[in-house]
Parts: structure tokens; sequence; C-alpha cells
């Protein structure tokens, strides 16, 4: 995913360091190129031999090193890198930067920089809320730089609050949206939903599916870092909420219903990867239970049509694609699904077939359109979620 891009770390003297290595070994397993820079402070917190097994790359940290390359290192790394993030980052640090302050290898570094520069505090809560802190956060921010926001809780020096420095899942998120994919869907705004609808049956008993949202939260997740204004609108899962998207959590059907005909006639595409429960109970919750020659059971009516209300009311211009989960006549079946609900594009899978369906980080699709079909082999979801997003709008 990060084949070809540069990851520069800039490691400052936090306890919170150590944190740096998950991060920098989820960026190499992406085959991304990371280089990581420390200041003399950081070492005392971890080795920068560390560093060096988990990227392959000489870790810097005096700036006249004698490494027996011809270049003025920082400049070097400064001109390849793709982004640059510095954490933790200590109130010295942050100090150093929002004035241009250029006294070590990582300072200078980070000085010489044009690509996108990300600060992660990583500090005592008050010196984080110092107002000189505050004041120069402020100015980085002002000068162009990103400041993720710390986390809240124990801290290593005893107290509770602001100042502790995000997991490195975190941290990753950010430097994919920045630089995973070109921003070609920019200016693209984007309805997706995802994951189960459940129906109440009574105060314990529900019905729903199988779904577990991962490839509607993999389509939305890849159309942010793609550029696009998403919107996710999401059943009940037990998935981490994607970031940079904006979020519509429903659990019925109806729910489900009423949000994305809210908002869909605003939206360029529309994808609809959520399995609606398929039935509700047709009575009032004090009524549903009826029994009938000893037996008691619920009187059940089909739920909306999402998908076919929205190809009635498609507006000009906006594409509409949707999902068709099949056991038998899989084509067939979804070329049916495509002309009679009015869609551009349909995403078909198999439940026969291994690595596709519920449950699985991968999948395994044909995407039909009026005019071809395409099937893809089995891949991740986010792959599988690229490569719909890119055939759908080139429609």
């Amino acid at each position: 995913m990060l084949t070809g891009k540069t990851v520069v770390l800039g490691v400052s003297g936090s306890i919170a360091a150590y944190k740096i290595a998950g991060l920098a070994s989820a960026l190499k397993k992406l085959h991304a190129d990371v280089q990581v820079i420390m200041t003399r402070n950081g070492t005392q917190f971890i080795t920068p031999l560390t560093f060096e097994s988990l990227t392959g790359n000489k870790c810097l940290v005096d700036t006249f090193d004698r490494n027996f390359q011809f270049s003025v290192e920082h400049v070097a790394i400064a001109k390849k890198a793709d982004i640059f993030m510095l954490a933790p980052a200590t109130a010295n640090v942050i100090a150093k930067a929002a004035h241009g302050l250029a006294d070590d290898m990582l300072t200078t570094t980070f000085l010489a920089c044009r690509c996108p520069k990300y600060i992660v505090p990583a500090m005592n809560t008050q010196m984080y809320e110092n107002p000189i802190t505050q004041d120069n956060l402020k100015t980085c921010v002002s000068y162009g730089m990103h400041v993720i926001d710390p986390a809240v809780g124990y801290l290593a020096c005893g107290d509770v609050g602001a100042g502790k420095m995000p997991e490195p899942e975190v941290l990753l998120d950010y430097i994919l949206q920045e630089i995973a994919y070109p921003k070609d869907l920019a200016g693209k705004k984007i309805l997706v939903t995802a994951g189960p609808t459940q129906e109440k049956l009574d105060p314990v008993r529900y019905l729903t599916n199988h779904s577990t949202g991962r490839m509607g939260y993999a389509i939305a997740r890849v159309a942010a870092r793609r550029g696009a204004e998403v919107t996710l609108v999401t059943g009940p899962t037990n998935l981490e909420k994607p970031r940079f998207v904006k979020l519509v959590e429903i659990t019925s059907a109806g729910e489900m219903f009423e949000a994305v005909t809210a908002a869909a006639p605003a939206q360029d595409a529309v994808i609809k990867a959520a399995a609606v429960a398929d039935y509700r109970p047709v009575s009032a919750a004090d009524e549903k239970m009826k029994k009938k020659d000893g037996e008691m059971f619920i009187e059940l009516e089909r739920t909306g049509d999402i998908l076919g209300y929205l190809g009635q009311h498609k507006r000009k211009g906006q594409l509409l694609c949707g999902f068709s989960m099949e056991t038998e006549n899989l084509l067939a079946n979804s070329r049916e699904k495509l002309r009679k609900k009015n869609l551009d594009m349909i995403a078909a899978n198999s439940l026969k077939v291994e690595g596709a369906g519920f449950g699985t980080d991968t999948n395994v699709v044909t995407l039909i359109t009026r005019e071809e079909e395409t099937a893809l082999e089995k891949m991740s979801k986010d792959d599988v979620a690229d490569r719909l997003l890119t055939k759908l709008f080139s429609l």
C-alpha cells in the first residue's frame, strides 16, 4: 500500500517513544521506506538500534554523523519525504518547530521538509495545557502543520488527563489518510451503508443477519483516503469506527431507510454494502406474539427496499452501486437486480466461494455494469474497495 512512499518519524524524549517501534514496524509491513530521526533525549527511552532493526535504515541522531554518504543528509531525507510525523513531540521540540529552531538532526530535517508535517504531543498534562505550549501548537497550525490531539488517560507521571500519545494504530490511520492514495476523489460526496440491521421482536430477541460491516467500512475508509467526503450509515457492528468520515449510526431497517433517503440527494454516489434484515414484526411491541394451534408465532412483513427506492429516485449524474450475495445463479440474478433496481453497478459475490462473504478480511467479487463484467480475484476488502471505487467513477 505504501510502496514508493517515504515516511520520516521524528522521535523526541518522551516515555511514549517506545510506542513508535510498533508504528515503524507497521509502516514497514506496508512497504514504506521508514526513516527515523531521534533527539539525544529520545535515545534514553529507546535505542536507535531498535529502529534500525525494524526499518533497515540507519537511525539518525547526530547532524554530523559520518555515514559515508556524499549528501547533506538532512536535506536528502527532507527532499524524499512524503510525510514527517513528529511523535512523540515534547513541549521542547514543539517550541522549536513553532519558531524555526534547528539545533539538531531532527529539527534541522523538520525545518527543511516541505511535505505534510504532523505533530503528536506527548507530555504531562500541566505542560500540555500550559498557555505557552498551546500558543506554540497554534503557531505550528498557522504554518500549515497538523496537530493530532493527545489522548486523555493515565500518564507515566501518575497524573490523569490530556497528554497521552495516541496508540500506533491511530497514528498509522493519519499517515494512510495522508499518503496511501492519490486524492482523485476530492470534491466527490459518497454515501456508504454498512453492517446489519436489527428488527426487535421483544425486549430480548431481534431479527438480524451475519453481516459484520467489514466491506462497507473498507469502502468508506478507502473513499476517504482518496479524498472523498464520505457519509457512512452503519448498523450495529463490532468494528472500530473509521476516522475521517461522517458517521450515522442506526439499528433498524426503517432507520437506515430514513438516514439514506435523507442524505442521498446531495451525494455524487451511493454504495449500499449493508445487509438489511428482510423482515420486521407487523404488530406493535405488545401485540407481536400470537398463538396458533397452541404455538406462539410472530407475524412478519418485508422491510422497505432501500436500493429500489434509490434507483427510482436517482438524480441525473448520480452513481448507484449495490451488492448482490447469492448462493446460485450469481451472475444472472445479479444482472437482473442491476436492471430492476436501476443501478449503475453491482458487486456480486457468492457465499460458496472460499474467502468471500461475511466475517472475512478478503472478498471475491464480480463488478457488473450494463456493459461488462469484471471478475476480481481474491483480495483484501480494502483492495476490493479501491477497485470498486475506480470502476464506479469511470462510468
